[in-house]
């Protein structure tokens, strides 16, 4: 559909736990819209979302994808977002561009954790949500039980159909919009509509009745009519869950059976009949460049362009290939535009629709469509490219912090710079991966959302850019401090002839509160210690600081205070001082009582109540500390405090524990002591390097 206009485009982002069927209900849709002349399945590796060869390999979606079809006239840009919570990043950016949010729900299992985190993105964003509850053709459906968990949950939960006898055969369904029973012939296709038989007249009918309150509590209008009238027109009813389901005060559901297409024809009515276009939705607010104040885009395509990047993936036959969403005025090409997200000028040159791998050339997209650019200069993922005269900025998508990292080693010698760049490259594709080499550590450190979602780095490195790594568990960024008080001599002297090396210092360590890091204190009087010989003092204690004593860590919390000393006229020097307070401060830190600590993370677990207590005795194994439990819906938030040490592959152990149904996340809380089983072995492990002279 050529540049339609903004109120002829729907943008929706379907999003679910996985397992859910949310790919084989994009098959669905694009079936019943004529995009495709039958549906693929996952199974087979032939659907139009799961076209990547890892995807197809796994029988899993792993990155967003972006398909288009029309109905009615209406423009269907559907974003179909992976389900498993590694790739959650992906799910976010798909939100972030989305008019309206459709949460897949399975008809047996009911609410999942993944479900609750997707949900929380499009809250955050105020993106209007409504429910598709699939798989209506499984055995033991609840469906009233469904709606209750979801009721309970999220409040404002209105059915806009329900199912006649699901279970196997199911192929019915009561439409509350039009009160018809609609059937689905065994290959999608819809049968018949007709009037609703009288042993469910009056099921329907007092559903019917809530979904006309629902509609006049959306508006004081609405209520006014509803009470002068005892109800509303349906045009009234219709105007009412548009509203409500626009500002967030009630969420639709919707129902059937992707796989059987039962369902999906009221679906797509639901989209183009009740669901936002870019033209409803409020306006995107953006910052000028250089913080010179704040404007409105109101989508309007023939204002001033400004488009939002949401995606990044590389392809083989025309290099990186960057999704974007107009929000104000009409992409064209050969448009100079300005990437303000980075300040530098960008030519648009091809650009193209897309629908699953297939790609077709276009010179316009208008505000609210979306589409795709390559041969870019460097813009990636989150970035507003605006015309250059408002140079406005967007907000860009918040992914996720990371919850596992490995460090990673090359196989082969020289691989380090290749590797580097692949991950520069990667990282701009999905930023909820990081990377960083850690100086203290001494290792390539990579982070990202679970075990899998590392895997497909490590795949990805070698299958695109040649280079073989290995994972190894990284090394943990111990300190060293002390408990007490304590002073002594730091004396360097070295005669070889000539002129020789002399320096002496006396120090005194005393502990800090935890997190003051280091002082140092020029306590020196009467000139003992020549005042130019002071900085090398300090320089010394740092360097020694830096190396550390007791297991080569850094030291911290402490203050070091020099008070005395000595020096001669011709053999003192600053080098001999550096040398005399390292020496010093080595001495006089074994006697301070000498602790390791270890950092602390705050962990926040969500997990169904059945697997609350094997996690807290997980939690617990791995040395945390329980803070506190809360109860959100039908799942447990265990808040706890845990050692990075123990940390390791997390995701993982809490994936198998909860049958992939757990979710957690970390961050960095503080340093305490080590218990002294553990510190004795690292100064052994420390004391067997040095002798073998590798520490």
């Amino acid at each position: 559909m050529k540049d339609a206009h903004p109120e002829k485009i729907r943008n929706i982002a379907l999003v679910a736990h996985q397992g859910v069927g949310k790919t084989t209900l994009t098959e669905s849709l694009l079936h019943r819209m004529g995009v495709i002349t039958r549906m693929g399945s996952i199974e087979d590796g032939n659907t139009a979302s799961d076209y990547h060869a890892e995807e197809i390999d796994r029988q899993m979606s792993i990155s967003t994808t972006l398909l288009v079809g029309n109905h009615k006239g209406y423009k269907l840009n559907m974003l179909d977002t992976p389900g498993f919570t590694d790739f959650i990043g992906e799910m976010k950016s798909a939100v972030r561009v989305a008019d309206a949010v459709g949460v897949v729900i399975h008809a047996v299992a009911g609410l999942e954790v993944g479900t609750e985190l997707v949900w929380g993105f499009a809250e955050e964003l105020s993106v209007p949500r409504f429910f598709y509850i699939n798989q209506l053709d499984r055995e033991h459906v609840e469906w009233d039980q469904v709606i209750d968990v979801l009721t309970e949950a999220y409040g404002p939960v209105v059915p806009l159909q329900f199912p006649v006898e699901p279970g196997d055969g199911f192929n019915r369904i009561i439409d509350l919009l039009t009160m018809k029973l609609v059937t689905w012939n065994p290959d999608g296709g819809e049968k018949s509509r007709v009037d609703i038989p009288s042993e469910l007249k009056d099921r329907a009918e007092a559903l019917r009745q809530k979904l006309i309150e629902s509609a006049a509590e959306t508006d004081d209008a609405l209520m006014e009519r509803f009470f002068e009238n005892d109800g509303l027109t349906q045009d009234e009813m219709l105007e009412g869950l548009r509203n409500g389901f626009r500002t967030g005060t009630l969420f639709p559901v919707l129902c059937g059976a992707a796989s059987r297409e039962a369902g999906t024809s009221l679906l797509l009515d639901f989209l183009v009949n009740i669901a936002p276009s870019p033209a409803d939705m409020p306006a995107t607010t953006a910052e000028k460049e250089g913080g010179e104040g704040r404007v409105d885009l109101t989508g309007d395509p023939k204002g001033s362009t400004a488009s939002l990047i949401f995606k990044t993936i590389s392809d083989k036959a025309v290099g990186d290939l960057v999704f974007f969403r107009v929000y104000s005025g009409t992409l064209s090409t050969g448009d100079d535009l300005r990437n303000t997200s980075r300040a530098h000028p960008e030519k648009i040159g091809q650009i193209f629709t897309v629908s699953g791998k297939t790609r077709k050339a276009v010179d316009t997209v208008p505000a609210g469509d979306m589409g795709a650019l390559v041969k870019l200069k460097d813009t990636h993922t989150g970035d507003t490219l605006s015309a250059p005269r408002d140079a406005v900025m967007m907000e860009g998508i918040g992914f996720p912090e990371p919850v596992i990292r490995v460090a990673i080693v090359p196989r082969k010698k020289g691989d380090e710079e290749k590797i580097s760049n692949a991950l520069h490259i990667l990282v701009e594709e999905d930023p909820s991966y990081r990377f960083q080499y850690d100086a203290e550590l001494q290792q390539l450190i990579v982070s990202g959302q679970g075990e899998l979602h590392l895997t497909i780095l490590m795949d990805r490195l070698k299958e695109r850019f040649g280079v073989d790594v290995d994972q190894v568990e990284p090394r943990i960024p111990y300190r060293e401090a002390i408990h007490g008080a304590a002073e002594g001599q730091g004396k360097y002297k070295k005669q070889t002839g000539g002129r020789g090396q002399y320096g002496d210092c006396w120090l005194r360590l005393e502990p800090m509160p935890r997190g003051d890091d280091f002082e140092f204190v020029n306590a020196i009087v009467g000139g003992v210690i020549p005042s130019k010989f002071i900085p090398a003092v300090e320089k010394g204690i740092r360097g020694a600081t830096q190396e550390g004593v007791i297991a080569g860590y850094k030291v911290v919390d402490v203050k070091v205070t020099c008070f005395d000393g000595g020096y001669h006229t011709v053999d003192s020097s600053e080098n001999a001082f550096k040398v005399a307070a390292s020496i010093g401060f080595k001495k006089v830190f074994k006697g301070a009582k000498p602790v390791i600590l270890e950092p602390i993370y705050d962990m926040e677990v969500r997990v169904p109540e059945e697997f609350m207590g094997d996690v807290m005795g997980d939690i617990s194994s791995r040395r945390g500390k329980i803070m506190g439990m809360d109860r959100e819906g039908r799942f447990q938030v265990i808040r706890a405090k845990a050692p990075l040490a123990e940390l390791y592959k997390y995701s993982s152990a809490l994936r198998s524990m909860t049958g992939g149904r757990g979710l957690h996340k970390r961050s960095f809380s503080h340093y305490e002591e080590v218990p002294t089983d553990i510190q004795a072995r690292l100064v052994a492990v420390y004391e067997e390097k040095r002798a073998e002279g590798s520490g």
